[in-house]
C-alpha cells in the first residue's frame, strides 16, 4: 500500500528511491554472512572462557596454594581479547549497515525529489507532495530496519540452532557397555562385546559426588525417608559420630561439591547414598580411600561391604552383588572371586588363597601390600567452621537489590565506556538529529517556493545542493555516533570483566565455600553477555529516541506554539505510566538475574554427577528438576513480556493523542491566520505521524536500560567485594634467598574459617627446625588441614603467629609466601592446557628444568612417549590421564618449586600402592634438606619421620619422635597405630 500511494504522489519518479531501497537490502544480507562468520567464532570463545573460569574456580583452593591467580588470569584475558576482537568487527559491519538504514529516507528522498523538479518543468516541489512522499518514505524504512533486525535475529538463532543440533545428534551411551569394574555403570563407550545386568544398580565413585543439599538429602537422593533404615545406613557408615559435631544435624546443608566436609565424610555420605537405595548390584570404586584406619575398619565390622561368612551373616548388604575397584588389598581377602587388573587386561582371577598360591612373580602384587601400617586420617573437616551454627545452612540466598538502579552504577559504566568517547558519541548523534531537523525545514522553506513561482534552474540546483549537504552531513554524523559508541561499547566491556575476574581470583576462599559455582558463573557469562551486547545498543538506542522525541516537539511547538497547552497534560500522562512500569520491569529484571543462578548451578552439579544420576536411574527426577527450575525463571520471563503488552497499549493511546492535538492545532492555526507556511504545518504534521513509534521505543529502551545495567550492577557487586591480603606487599618483601632453612614457628596461634565461627585451631604452639620431617596425623575434623591452609594463609589468624625462619608471615604478600612454600595437595587438580602449562604456568623454568622433575616424579618415559612432548594436550580436569598420574604431576610441580618447606595434604589418599612409593622415594631424595609436612596417609610412610605431630580438637596433644610415642601404649598415636594394623 504504501509503494502504491507513493507511485501516484510523485509517479515515476518515485523509482529512483524505491531502488536504492531495494539495493539496500543485499547490502544487508553480505554484512550478515560476516557477522554470523564471527557469531560463530565468538561464541566458541564465549564458550572457552566460561569453561576456563568454570575450571579455575572448581580449583580455586589449588591455585591459591600454588599462587596461579596470574597467569590464570591472563589466560582468561587472552580469551577475552580474541572474543571482543571478532565482536569490534561485528558491532562494525552491523553499525555500517545500520548507517545505510539510518542514511536511507535521506537518500531516497534525494534522488526521488530530484528526478521529480528534474523530469518535468511543470513539477513543482508543494508541501502536500514532499511530506506526503517523506512520511510514505519514513514508513517503508520501518520495515527495511526490521528487515536488518530480523537478519540479525535470525543469524543469532541459526548459530545457536547449529550449536544445539551438534549437541543433540551426538552419541548416547549404552548402559549396557562397560569397560573396567568402575565403569560397570555404562559410562565407557563400546567398542565389541556385551555384557548384561540383572536388577538396579548402585556406584560409589572413587571421588564423591555430593549435592547442594542437606546431608539427609544427600544419603535419600529421591527415595522416600525410612527411619529405621536411615538409622541402620547412618550406623553402618559410621556417620552417626559426624552428625553430632554438624551444627543442624543431619539437617545441616552442604555447600556446593560438600565443601565443607572432609573427604572422609564425603566418601561416606556417597557411601551412604548408595546403601540406602537398596538396589541389587553394588559397584564401588575404591570408596574407602579418603576414610580413616578407626572409621574403615568400623565399616567393615558393620558388614557394609564385601562381607562374607567369615565376619558375620546380618550385614546391611548381605544378599546383594558388590563388585569393588581398590587398591587396598588388605580389603580382598575376604572377596568371594579376585580379578586382577593390568593395561586393561585380565592377568589374574581367583580367590584369594588360589593366587597366593601362584607365582611368586604375581603373588607379590597381593602379600606385599597387605602388610604394614596402612592409614591414619583424612582431611579435616571445616563442616563446623564454615555452616552457621544456628539453622545449619551454608549458602545463603542471593541478595537482590530493590529500587531504582543507583546513579553510581550508570557512573560506573560510562567510565569504563571512557568519559570522552561517551560526550563524543552524544555530540555525534546530537549533530544527526540537528541536521535531521534543518534538513526538514529546508525541505518546508523549497516546498513553500511554489507560490511565488521563482522556478528555475539554479533555484533547484542551490535547493538539492544544500538538501544534500544537509543529508551528508546527518548522514555522517549518524556513522561517527555508531563508530565512536563501538568503542566506548569494547572499553566498558573489557574495564568491567577485567576487575571481576581480578576480584574473583582474589576472593578468600571462604567467598567460594559460601558462593554457588552457578551463581559466580551467572556473573562471568550471562551479565557479561548483557554488558557486551544489550547496555550498549540500549543506550544507544535510549540516547537516539530521547534526542528524537525532543526534536519532535520542538519542531511541533515551533510549527504549532498552541501545542504547549497539551504537552504538560500529555507529559503527566506518560510520566505515570513510566512511574508504574519501569519499577516493575527492573524488578523483574533482577528476579530473572537471580533465577537464572539455580539453573547454571544445576546444570553444573548435574554434569558433574552425570555418572552417578545416570547409575542411580534418576535422570527422569534430575530432568524433572531442572524444568523446575527454568520454570521458576520463566515465570519472571513471561511477567516481563506481560508487562510490556500492558505498556505499549497505553503508550499506543497517548501517541495518537499527540497525532490528533497536532494535526487539529495545525489546522485551527491555519484557519486562524497564525502560521501562513503549509510547509511548516506539514513538518509539524510528519513529526507527529512518527512519535507514537518513537515513544513507545523510548519507554521500551528506558525500562530496557534500568533493567540491563542491573548487569552492570551485580557485576560491580562482585568486584567490589571483600578479597583476602595483598598479593605483594612492598614494604615488606622476604629476603631473595628465603626461607634458606625450613624452620616454621607457631606461636600460640588461633584462628577460623569466618567471623563468628568457632575456632579451629585455638593456642597452637610448635617449633620446627630446618629440614625436619614432621609427621601429622588425628582424627577426622581434628584440625590438621587447618594447620596446612594456616600456613599457606588461607585462612587468617585471630590471634598469635607464624614464623618461617623468623619472618612474621603475615606481613608478607601473599605471593612472596605462597610461592615459596611447595604443596602436594589430596584433590590433584588439572586445568585444560598442555602439559607444559600445568607443571610452570608462568613460564619460569627451562625444558631441562622440567623433564628433571617429570623424571624424579616418574613420569619422563610417560610424557616422552607422546609425539607433542611437553605440550601433549590435558583434558578439564586432567580426565584424560589416570589420577595417580594427575598426584604425580603434582609431585612434579613440587619439585619445579624447589622449596624449603613442603606439605603433603593426604597426598596419597587415592593412589596405588606403588605411585606412593615412587611419591615417598622423591621426597626422601629431592627433599632430604627441605622441611616437610605430612598429614599422614599412610602411617608405615612417617613412621621413620623426626617427630609426629598429633592434633586433636583444635589442639597439639602429642608431639614426639615415633619411637618415643610408640614406647607408651597409651598415646593416641599408638592407638591409631593398632587402629591401622587391626584394619590391615
Amino acid at each position: 500500500m504504501g509503494l502504491t500511494y507513493l507511485f501516484i504522489t510523485l509517479g515515476y519518479s518515485a523509482a529512483p528511491g524505491v531502488v536504492i531501497m531495494i539495493v539496500f537490502l543485499p547490502t544487508n544480507i553480505l554484512g550478515s554472512i560476516s557477522v554470523k562468520k564471527w557469531q560463530v567464532g565468538q561464541m566458541k570463545l564465549k564458550d572457552e572462557r566460561i569453561k576456563m573460569i568454570h575450571e579455575i574456580l572448581n580449583g580455586i583452593k589449588v591455585v591459591k596454594l600454588y599462587a596461579w591467580e596470574i597467569p590464570m588470569e591472563q589466560l582468561i584475558d587472552r580469551i577475552r581479547q580474541k572474543q571482543l576482537a571478532l565482536l569490534k568487527k561485528s558491532f562494525l559491519v552491523k553499525n555500517l549497515i545500520a548507517s545505510f538504514n539510518g542514511a536511507s529516507p535521506f537518500l531516497v528522498a534525494l534522488f526521488s525529489f530530484a528526478t521529480y523538479v528534474l523530469s518535468s518543468p511543470s513539477h513543482q516541489l508543494t508541501p502536500q507532495i514532499a511530506f506526503v512522499s517523506l512520511t510514505l518514505f519514513n514508513q517503508l524504512r520501518s520495515p527495511m530496519v526490521m528487515f536488518a533486525v530480523l537478519i540479525d535475529h535470525s543469524v543469532q538463532a541459526i548459530v545457536s540452532n547449529n550449536r544445539l543440533k551438534n549437541y543433540f545428534v551426538a552419541d548416547e551411551l549404552d548402559p549396557g557397555v562397560v569397560e573396567r569394574d568402575h565403569k560397570n555403570d555404562g559410562e565407557m563407550g563400546k567398542l565389541h562385546g556385551r555384557i548384561g545386568v540383572r536388577g538396579k544398580v548402585a556406584y560409589v565413585p572413587q571421588l564423591p559426588w555430593i549435592q547442594n543439599m542437606t546431608v539427609r538429602d544427600n544419603i535419600l537422593f529421591g527415595k522416600p525417608f525410612d527411619k529405621r533404615r536411615y538409622n541402620q545406613v547412618l550406623n553402618a557408615c559410621a556417620l552417626k559420630p559426624d552428625l553430632k559435631i554438624l551444627p543442624n544435624g543431619d539437617m545441616t546443608e552442604i555447600g556446593e561439591k560438600g565443601i565443607n566436609l572432609s573427604g572422609g565424610q564425603k566418601a561416606r555420605i556417597s557411601l551412604a547414598r548408595a546403601v540406602y537405595q537398596d538396589c541389587d548390584v553394588y559397584l564401588l570404586d575404591d570408596p574407602l580411600s579418603a576414610v580413616d584406619a578407626h572409621v574403615g575398619k568400623h565399616i567393615f565390622q558393620h558388614r557394609c561391604i564385601l562381607l562374607c561368612q567369615v565376619l558375620g551373616s546380618n550385614g546391611i548388604l548381605r544378599e546383594k552383588t558388590r563388585v569393588l575397584v581398590t587398591h587396598r588389598l588388605c580389603y580382598v581377602k575376604i572377596a568371594d572371586e579376585i580379578v586382577v587388573l593390568k593395561d586393561g587386561q585380565v592377568t589374574e582371577k581367583g580367590r584369594y588363597s588360589d593366587l597366593l598360591k601362584q607365582r611368586e612373580v604375581k603373588n607379590q602384587n597381593l602379600s606385599g601390600a597387605t602388610k604394614g601400617v596402612r592409614r591414619s586420617s583424612t582431611k579435616s573437616s571445616t563442616s563446623s567452621s564454615v555452616t552457621n551454627k544456628h539453622d545449619g545452612k551454608l549458602i545463603g540466598q542471593e541478595s537482590v537489590e530493590t529500587g531504582k538502579v543507583k546513579m553510581s552504577v550508570y557512573h560506573l559504566y560510562v567510565k569504563a565506556a571512557s568519559y570522552w568517547r561517551s560526550s563524543l558519541f552524544l555530540l555525534f548523534l546530537a549533530g544527526f538529529q540537528v541536521f535531521q531537523v534543518l534538513r526538514s525545514f529546508w525541505l518546508s522553506a523549497w516546498s513553500d517556493e511554489h507560490r511565488h513561482h521563482h522556478r528555475n534552474r539554479t533555484s533547484i540546483g542551490v535547493h538539492l545542493g544544500v538538501f544534500c549537504g544537509l543529508g551528508l552531513a546527518e548522514s555522517t554524523s549518524f556513522v561517527l555516533s555508531l563508530v565512536t559508541l563501538v568503542f566506548a561499547a569494547l572499553s566498558a566491556s573489557r574495564n568491567l570483566h577485567a576487575p571481576l575476574l581480578r576480584n574473583l581470583l582474589h576472593s578468600p576462599m571462604s567467598f567460594f565455600d559460601t558462593t554457588p559455582l552457578g551463581r559466580v558463573l551467572n556473573r562471568c557469562a550471562k551479565d557479561i553477555d548483557v554488558v557486551d551486547m544489550l547496555v550498549p545498543m540500549t543506550f544507544r538506542y535510549l540516547a537516539a529516541c530521547a534526542l528524537q522525541v525532543i526534536s519532535t516537539l520542538v519542531v511541533i511547538v515551533i510549527s504549532t506554539p498552541i501545542f504547549v497547552v497539551v504537552i504538560l497534560p500529555l507529559a503527566s500522562l506518560y510520566c505515570s505510566f513510566l512511574r508504574y512500569y519501569v519499577p516493575t520491569s527492573r524488578q523483574l529484571k533482577r528476579l530473572e538475574n537471580k533465577y537464572r543462578s539455580p539453573i547454571y548451578s544445576h546444570f553444573s552439579e548435574t554434569i558433574q554427577g552425570a555418572a552417578s544420576v545416570r547409575a542411580f536411574d534418576k535422570v527422569d527426577e534430575f530432568r524433572n528438576a531442572s524444568g523446575s527450575v527454568v520454570d521458576s525463571f520463566m515465570k519472571c520471563r513471561h511477567s516481563t513480556i506481560t508487562s510490556y503488552r500492558w505498556l505499549a497499549l497505553r503508550l499506543e493511546a497517548i501517541g495518537n493523542l499527540v497525532i490528533l492535538f497536532a494535526a487539529t492545532f495545525a489546522v485551527v492555526s491555519k484557519e486562524l491566520g497564525w502560521v501562513s507556511s503549509p510547509g511548516i504545518i506539514a513538518v509539524s504534521i510528519t513529526y507527529a505521524l512518527n512519535v507514537t513509534e518513537v515513544l513507545n521505543f523510548a519507554v521500551r529502551q528506558i525500562s530496557d536500560i534500568e533493567t540491563n545495567i542491573v548487569a552492570v550492577e551485580r557485576i560491580a557487586e562482585y568486584t567490589t567485594s571483600p578479597t583476602e591480603a595483598p598479593w605483594e606487599n612492598p614494604e615488606e618483601k622476604p629476603p631473595a634467598n628465603w626461607p634458606l632453612h625450613g624452620g616454621v614457628k607457631f606461636l600460640n596461634y588461633s584462628t577460623r574459617y569466618r567471623e563468628g565461627l568457632d575456632l579451629v585451631l585455638k593456642g597452637f604452639s610448635a617449633d620446627v627446625r630446618g629440614g625436619e620431617k614432621i609427621g601429622i596425623v588425628g582424627r577426622t575434623g581434628a584440625g590438621k588441614s587447618s594447620f596446612a591452609l594456616a600456613l599457606f594463609r588461607m585462612i587468617e589468624p585471630v590471634s598469635g603467629s607464624i614464623y618461617i625462619d623468623d619472618v612474621d608471615i603475615t606481613a608478607l604478600g601473599l605471593h612472596d609466601l605462597r610461592r615459596n612454600l611447595a604443596i602436594i595437595p589430596q584433590d590433584p587438580i588439572l586445568f585444560s592446557g598442555t602439559l607444559r602449562f600445568n607443571l610452570d604456568p608462568f613460564g619460569r623454568n627451562t625444558d631441562s628444568d622440567i623433564w628433571n622433575a617429570l623424571d624424579l616424579a616418574n613420569l619422563k618415559p610417560w610424557v616422552a612417549s607422546f609425539p607433542s612432548g611437553l605440550d601433549h594436550p590435558i583434558t578439564e580436569g586432567g580426565e584424560n590421564i589416570s589420577v595417580g598420574q594427575r598426584q604425580l604431576v603434582c609431585l612434579a610441580r613440587a619439585v619445579l618449586r624447589k622449596a624449603k618447606i613442603l606439605v603433603l595434604d593426604e597426598a596419597t589418599a587415592a593412589i596405588d600402592v606403588t605411585t606412593d612409593a615412587v611419591i615417598q622415594a622423591t621426597i626422601r631424595e629431592h627433599f632430604a634438606k627441605s622441611t616437610v609436612f605430612t598429614i599422614a596417609h599412610r602411617l608405615n610412610t612417617i613412621m621413620d619421620y623426626d617427630r609426629i605431630m598429633v592434633i586433636e580438637n583444635g589442639q597439639i596433644i602429642e608431639f614426639d619422635s615415633p619411637s618415643k610415642l610408640l614406647a607408651n601404649p597409651d598415646t593416641a598415636f599408638a592407638k591409631l597405630v593398632r587402629d591401622a594394623e587391626s584394619e590391615s
